[in-house]
């Protein structure tokens, strides 16, 4: 199979995607109608109050973006023309049955859907348990419910996380997860049990007239508590592992593809080097330096940072699916890059500090700005015992001070306590990924690759091997630069 004729496999395809307003999302969308116009149609399911609400929020938050110059420039004064003809929106959401959808919409659907492609996902690590629920186990429940009642389907695409490995060491193979399976010895979970802990939980704080804050804060708490029970170091990665779970036990013999990418970063070339949407853990690094708000980070120095450019996720989707169409079987891919390229947080590191030296930050008054090197502290315990030395013993010290002088500091006290105490915890949220020590063997992506001919003759480019991306240039000369522009 050379890139050809994947760009051929979706000709005359109908395509539903959800999650398209996700960076992953865009890129996904983008990439299909540029390679190829001949997509018969691409649905994208968004929440929205109706119809113009959800046209309006895809041409605001899909088509408008600066991702789709290249494909506005290639049509002209015929792009708007173009989407209208190609690009769907649907009013509906994945954590209800049938999305939510009118019957006439979902007979059209169910008659003329060829692929589904799941993207949708709430990624916040410390998100309320309800909601991460709703979306990333339950979502995909209803999306598999949803692919059975699909007459012409091909194939399933579903977007997991690497990180449902939790925080597991050494090499960590592209398997299924076994309904019920846990990362923890001696613990079985029951996926219908935790829904109804869910529900208990709700009317306990409806019957307690809870506030909206109080609330909120138990929600995301329970969700914690219920990841660590089981071996997960958070309630996003918990939720998505359970997704995976329930799609396996529900599908059947629907052609399956789960993508787990890890870090997700900056597109590497195309259809616009260095764009990216939504700031990931080493890019907070990267502003946090650049900004000299964040002089040190929990960060194993020798520890492998496994990272992966945008467009290599969804060149490695795309060949999925065209080579898995209606395979009754279900695939599990790692687009990762810790086992072929692998990259330490010392590359990312010796790279900021050369770019900020050639490229200074501006001060206030435009003076040149020169940044030492970020600290890596390479233990939750060290990093502990240095901030509670460099800040918890002077917020102490303002304590006593308020205190005696009868309050007078009490503003300013609080508020440094709060910052200490989120400071701890996203030190905790972090620390999983910072110093992880696991490896994702991607022999099944690897395979792949090596039964797709590559003919990356620009327009036609689906090159997902890590192999191939110089670490320190993709940083100091794509990464570091897009996050700069795009999220800063």
């Amino acid at each position: 199979m050379d890139a050809g004729s994947v760009v051929r496999y979706f000709r005359g395809k109908n395509i539903l995607i959800t999650g398209s307003t996700g960076f992953l999302g865009k890129v996904l969308v983008e990439k299909i109608l540029r390679v190829q116009p001949g997509v018969k149609k691409i649905f994208l399911l968004v929440r929205a109050t109706d119809d113009g609400s959800a046209k309006r929020r895809i041409q605001t938050e899909v088509i408008g973006k600066e991702i789709s110059q290249v494909l506005k420039e290639k049509h002209g004064n015929k792009f708007e023309q173009f989407i209208e003809n190609k690009v769907r929106p649907l009013v509906g959401d994945i954590m209800y049955e049938n999305f939510g959808l009118h019957n006439v919409q979902l007979k059209e659907l169910t008659d003329d859907v060829d692929i589904i492609v799941n993207g949708a996902a709430t990624t916040n690590f410390y998100e309320r348990y309800d909601v991460a629920f709703d979306t990333n186990v339950l979502g995909a429940k209803y999306v598999c419910a949803f692919a059975k009642k699909c007459a012409k389907l091909k194939m399933l695409l579903h977007v997991s996380t690497a990180y449902v490995a939790g925080e597991q060491e050494g090499l960590i193979p592209e398997k299924p997860f076994v309904m019920g399976e846990t990362l923890r010895e001696g613990t079985h979970l029951d996926i219908e049990s935790e829904l109804n802990l869910i529900k208990d939980a709700l009317i306990e704080l409806s019957t307690n007239s809870s506030s909206e804050k109080t609330e909120r804060r138990t929600m995301k708490e329970l969700g914690l508590k219920r990841a660590r029970q089981f071996g997960w170091p958070n309630t996003y990665v918990f939720t998505k592992a359970m997704g995976e779970m329930v799609l396996g036990h529900l599908r059947g013999d629907l052609p399956v593809v789960i993508v787990r990418p890890s870090i997700i970063t900056s597109l590497l070339k195309e259809p616009l080097p260095g764009w990216m949407e939504g700031i990931r853990t080493i890019d907070s690094v990267i502003l946090g330096y650049a900004k000299e708000s964040l002089k040190f980070f929990l960060v194993d120095p020798d520890t492998i940072m496994d990272v992966i450019p945008g467009d290599m996720v969804v060149n490695a989707m795309m060949v999925a699916m065209a080579a898995y169409s209606e395979k009754q079987a279900q695939t599990i891919y790692h687009v990762t890059s810790s086992l072929r390229n692998p990259a330490s947080y010392t590359i990312l590191q010796e790279t900021a500090h050369r770019y900020f030296v050639d490229n200074p930050p501006r001060g206030k008054n435009g003076e040149p700005i020169r940044l030492s090197k970020m600290r890596f502290i390479s233990t939750v315990a060290r990093l502990r015992a240095y901030m509670v030395i460099t800040y918890k013993l002077p917020i102490e010290i303002l304590h006593l001070v308020n205190i005696v002088l009868c309050g007078v500091f009490s503003r300013l006290y609080d508020e440094h306590s709060r910052k200490y105490i989120l400071a701890v915890k996203m030190i905790e949220l972090y620390a999983p990924y910072t110093l992880f020590k696991g490896c994702f063997d991607n022999m099944n992506l690897e395979r792949l690759r090596m039964a797709t001919e590559q003919n990356n003759d620009g327009e036609h480019y689906f090159d997902f091997d890590p192999k191939t991306i110089d670490w320190d240039d993709y940083f100091y000369r794509v990464h570091i630069p897009g996050v700069l522009k795009y999220l800063a």
